[in-house]
């Protein structure tokens, strides 16, 4: 447990009587009130000038720019895309062929036009996706946010008409999981009132619903429990492997999943429960997050392991290795063809690929493409059904995208189809790689992009940002919002790659679970003194940036760490660490976190939770909570009740600004996006460059 004396700035004062509150009402009039005095306080300092429009409207270029790669994927004959750009800003759902994606402007069907949707109907509507039908894909089912959070109403849509079906399935915004079973029946799992949602916020009951019949006569099929997270069913369609399966989500990172037998008997996949199943043709494949002693064999976490299906659910345990993670080698993800898989891994955080094909014993193994030093490479099969075509993608943090198509069938070099435009001259940088050693003696690397003659001279505004969380990666990207935002304006970017993440596989993720969360705060606050240490720049002119469980790390940093940073920001942040499991989706987290309600944890929660940690004697750098009304995952509430405590406390340089819409990703649209980037970036430039 992490020891909270440890953490002189952890405040001693009780978690009851909390007078803020009442900002937990979201819609309510009196919170929107002081959300409204907040934004325009914070519009008219960071929010408007020319230096805030320029960049805005740089970063809109960036965003809607023409010349980015539109990204496909295939169902039946067609590619598909979701498109936005300035004249379309809440999207187009298009499709093309793949001549025609090869051509340097492809010509595109539209099939809808979402924002011609929303004022036919007048509401403005969100894309979140489509869920097409096997084979044929005739019929969609088609996800709409009425305001970008995460609860979306579902509509059925006929791909040859371009309409929605009159009479079809259609569901109301909800918290969903629909898939389709056959033409006229779909697994539905949603709100279907009281009782059939989990304390988390997400279906508990799947059903099946058929056809022309109302949703109340739907059969129920499967079930969890009111403390699990969710409940979802679905079908697998490919050709002669047809199956069906339903899976509990017990927790995040724990679960459940059962095959339907041929007799129609829910059988478990006998796994650990928190590894992964995911059938593929014959084959059975498993990801372990923990270390699994079976028949005799140790399989380490990180492991992907293999066996065929139906030889698996009568008892056997044939395993195949085919993923076996070092040191510092981990797995990202994997894809599959027809006939192979392409294994994306992480060396030091860079990336490579392999592709394993199955076979009797051992299965056969051989790279794809180059190791390129700090960059990332991955592949992705373009249809699992047909064919062996694969896609690959190579990119860095001053290296745009480029976008290849291959097929293993073939020794040929896979075909450059698209390169994502150069949006800063990238000349004038260079990427570096870092250690820093945190408090326990772990080795933290951190990617670090600045100007080649850069002096080290402390002075240089520099942006660290960092996640640590939910075995989430950050690795080499390329950004044109940043260049343009930060680079050219002479700053220093870094990306700290602190455990909770999953950069170096589960056990790096698990480093810093529950009561080891401090790890990776330490971790980060590491990095911050080694840019000081090296003379990359110093604490007035280091900002700390983060969102959602970064959020939360920024919210640490500036509790604990305030005296090595100028300026922090806190975008879509949990905060409130007594209370969070009781806000929004909070109650699916508390694998990661731990649960407040239990007194046990919540002295070890407490050390992490900002809102409790917040001193009125200590000296704190200028912050910005950044959040949006519609966020349904987190919820705005937390980083209002942080804004307003500290502003209370008399805490000078708070500032707060809420987006109505956008849900947990803060906005809807690219220009939402422009002016939430070029905001935040105006607030820590101004603070970290105010010395100077």
């Amino acid at each position: 447990m992490s020891d909270a004396s440890s953490h002189p700035n952890v405040a001693s004062t009780s978690a009851e009587g909390d007078q803020w509150q009442w900002l937990e009402d979201i819609h309510g009039e009196k919170p929107l009130d002081w959300v409204k005095q907040q934004n325009r306080k914070t519009l008219a300092r960071f929010g408007s000038g020319e230096a805030y429009q320029r960049t805005r409207d740089r970063v809109l270029e960036v965003l809607d720019s023409d010349a980015r790669i539109p990204a496909v994927g295939k169902r039946g004959e067609y590619f598909y895309n979701f498109w936005r750009d300035k004249d379309h800003p809440r999207g187009l759902w298009r499709r093309t062929t793949l001549d025609e994606y090869r051509k340097e402007q492809p010509r595109w069907e539209v099939l809808l036009d979402v924002d011609a949707l929303g004022q036919q109907e007048g509401k403005r509507w969100v894309w979140h996706g489509a869920g097409c039908l096997a084979p044929d894909y005739q019929r969609c089912l088609i996800n709409l946010s009425p305001d970008g959070g995460d609860a979306s109403a579902v509509r059925e849509f006929d791909l040859a008409s371009k309409t929605f079906v009159e009479g079809g399935f259609e569901l109301p915004a909800a918290k969903s999981n629909v898939n389709w079973r056959d033409r006229d029946h779909l697994y539905v799992a949603t709100d279907f009132g009281a009782g059939s949602m989990t304390t988390s916020g997400y279906p508990r009951i799947v059903k099946l619903w058929q056809r022309g019949t109302p949703l109340s006569s739907a059969k129920v099929v499967f079930e969890g429990e009111p403390q699990d997270l969710t409940v979802m069913g679905g079908h697998d369609f490919t050709k002669g492997f047809e199956r069906d399966f339903f899976h509990r989500q017990r927790s995040f990172f724990e679960g459940e999943t059962f095959w339907r037998t041929p007799e129609g008997e829910l059988q478990k996949i006998e796994i650990p429960a928190d590894a992964d199943a995911s059938p593929y043709r014959e084959w059975l494949l498993i990801s372990l997050r923990s270390d699994w002693q079976v028949a005799g064999q140790h399989y380490p976490a990180g492991s992907l392991l293999a066996a065929k299906f139906d030889d698996f659910m009568a008892g056997k345990r044939d395993l195949v290795k085919v993923f076996t993670p070092t040191a510092t080698r981990s797995l990202a993800g994997y894809s599959t063809t027809r006939h192979h898989l392409l294994l994306n891994e992480m060396d030091n955080v860079a990336g490579r690929v392999e592709v394993v094909t199955p076979g009797q014993g051992e299965w056969q193994r051989r790279p794809l493409g180059d190791d390129i030093a700090l960059s990332s490479i991955s592949a992705g099969g373009v249809d699992d059904e047909e064919n062996d075509d694969y896609w690959l993608s190579v990119e860095g943090f001053l290296k745009p995208a480029t976008l290849y198509y291959g097929s293993l069938d073939s020794s040929a070099a896979p075909d450059k189809l698209k390169q994502a435009p150069a949006f800063f001259d990238a000349s004038r940088y260079q990427v570096q790689q870092h250690f820093a050693t945190s408090r326990d003696g772990t080795r933290i690397p951190y990617f670090e992009i600045a100007a080649k003659d850069i002096q080290l001279d402390g002075r240089n505004p520099t942006l660290l940002y960092g996640y640590g969380g939910f075995e989430v990666s950050l690795t080499p990207d390329y950004s044109g919002s940043i260049g343009r935002s930060w680079l050219e304006r002479g700053g220093v970017y870094v990306i700290a790659n602190i455990r909770g993440g999953g950069e170096y596989g589960p056990g790096w993720h698990q480093a810093a679970l529950k009561q080891h969360r401090m790890r990776a705060y330490e971790d980060f606050a590491a990095v911050a003194s080694d840019l000081t240490k090296r003379g990359v720049t110093s604490a007035q002119h280091l900002g700390a940036e983060g969102g959602s469980n970064g959020g939360l790390l920024a919210g640490n940093m500036l509790t604990h760490y305030p005296q090595l940073f100028g300026a922090i920001v806190s975008e879509v942040p949990l905060l409130d660490m007594k209370r969070y499991t009781h806000l929004s989706a909070g109650a699916s987290w508390i694998g990661e976190y731990g649960d407040p309600d239990q007194p046990d944890q919540w002295q070890f929660i407490r050390t992490f939770s900002p809102y409790h940690n917040i001193d009125a004697n200590t000296h704190y750098p200028p912050v910005l909570f950044y959040t949006a009304t519609s966020d349904d995952r987190v919820g705005p509430v937390q980083a209002r009740k942080m804004a307003a405590k500290m502003q209370d406390m008399g805490i000078q340089q708070v500032w707060f600004y809420e987006n109505t819409e956008g849900g947990h990703g803060a906005s809807v649209d690219n220009r939402q996006s422009a002016e939430r980037i070029a905001m935040t970036t105006q607030f820590l430039w101004d603070n970290l460059t105010a010395s100077e």
